[in-house]
Parts: structure tokens; sequence; C-alpha cells
């Protein structure tokens, strides 16, 4: 296997792993070697996920977990030094999408949902990842954001301040932490084909050809991303090689960011 993307042994914790990109992650490690720590909100989904991967000799195991609870997060790190002794490697995934809603009609639910799961899930996360990773003397993390986290997105105000949110702490977490071996980035995908993309409020009485029509007409590339194109991004964001980058917010976006 090529050295570059070669994570054989390598402790990796995935959260938002049942579905979308935590999914395909996991499937594109495990190829790979790694050994993976599963979290999901979604329990059920989350055993299919790990059922599968099960299936093709990966080691994988799972916790229920809601990243919004600082608890869940603690735990996730706690099962991979309680089943290998080590976290080499997370990615925090999961998140929640928000309806398309002009700014002065967002309501105090809609931030605190965005702000408790997608900027406190990976304070939370981070918080008890670094620990682990200060002790073996390195590691990598990769913060999940978007390009609503690069720039201004119309219609989704809360959602855009939580994922520049995630930015502004994978920064931080990259200057604290970088005398230490730790590797922080995050990865910021343009609209991908995603359960969590075409399930959004877009897309009642629209059919999945008329949201993903809609939401391509922003891209330079006039397409949506897809999983395996973000996915073998972060592999690279991840690989083992890949020792010098750190505190990088990179765009995936079909040339947005270029307009």
């Amino acid at each position: 296997m090529d050295p570059l993307l070669n994570f054989s042994n390598k402790v990796i914790l995935i959260s938002g792993a049942s579905s979308g990109l935590g999914k395909a992650l996991a499937q594109a490690l495990a190829q790979r070697g790694a050994k993976l720590v599963l979290g999901d909100i979604n329990e059920a989904g989350l055993e299919m996920t790990a059922a599968k991967l099960r299936e093709q000799g990966c080691e994988v195991i799972t916790r229920r977990s809601d990243v919004a609870k600082e608890a869940d997060s603690k735990a996730l790190v706690e099962a991979a030094t309680g089943q290998w002794g080590r976290l080499d490697m997370a990615v925090n995934n999961a998140g929640v999408p928000q309806s398309f809603i002009p700014l002065e009609e967002i309501d105090e639910a809609v931030i605190d949902q965005q702000f408790n799961v997608n900027v406190k899930g990976v304070l939370y996360a981070l918080k008890h990842q670094i620990p682990m990773m200060r002790k073996q003397g390195e590691g990598a993390i990769l913060n999940v954001s978007s390009m609503a986290g690069l720039c201004g997105s119309p219609k989704l105000a809360a959602y855009s301040a939580a994922k520049h949110g995630v930015i502004g702490l994978t920064k931080t977490a990259a200057v604290e932490n970088a005398r230490y071996n730790i590797r922080v980035n995050a990865i910021c995908p343009f609209f991908t084909l995603t359960p969590m993309v075409l399930d959004m409020e877009l897309a009642k009485d629209k059919s999945i050809e008329d949201v993903t029509a809609f939401l391509a007409q922003g891209s330079p590339m006039k397409r949506l991303g897809k999983p395996e194109e973000v996915v073998n991004v972060m592999l690279m964001m991840l690989s083992p090689l890949n020792t010098y980058m750190t505190g990088q917010a990179i765009a995936l976006d079909g040339g947005v960011s270029a307009l």
C-alpha cells in the first residue's frame, strides 16, 4: 500500500458515522487498515455501518454519541483508549443543517441547535481528544466545516456563523498544539450529495433533481460534490505523511471560492 494513504493500525475516531461523509470515510479508512471508533446519535444506523465494516475485517467499536453533550465526547475518547490505549486521529464530522430562512426570521431554537451541535460539539471533542494526543506526542484532527464557514451564506445565517466558529476553533487548537506535534485542520465542502443536504427543508415538494439543480447554480462546475470526492481529500489531509499542514481550512467547492 502507498505509504501516503496507509492507515494500518491507526486508531481513528469519527463522529457522525452512521451516514454521509462519516460513513464513507469510515469505509475508506477501514480499507486502509485503520481501527475505528465510531459515534453517532443514530444508533441503528451506526450499528449498520459497523456491521459492514466488521464483515470486511475491520476492528471497530461504536458508541451512541450526542456531540452536544460533553460527556459523550469524553466517552468516545475513552472508548478508543480503553480498547487500544491510544488515539491517533479524530474526525469531528457530526453536524446538523439549517433550513433556508432569512436572517431576520431565525428563532432561538435554530441558533441554539446550530451552536450546541456544530460549535460546542467540536469544542468538546477537541477538549478531550487533545490531552490524549499530547500524552502520545502526536496526533491529527480534522474538523468538518463548510464553505458556509468561509463566506457569506444567504438564508443560512446561523449555520454559517456556526461553521465559521468551527474554523476559529480549528486555527486556535492548531496554534496551541503545534509544539506537541498535533495537527488540526478543517475541510470546507460545498453542498455535497449526502443525506444531510438532500433532506434539507428546501426539498419539500421538490424532486431531488430540482434540489440539486438549484444548489448547483452556485458552483462554477454546476454540480454538487460527490461524497467520494470529499473523502479523497479528507484522506490526504489525515495522511500520516502529511506532517507539516496545520491550522488550514481547505475549500472543496468546485470553484466557488474562486468567484
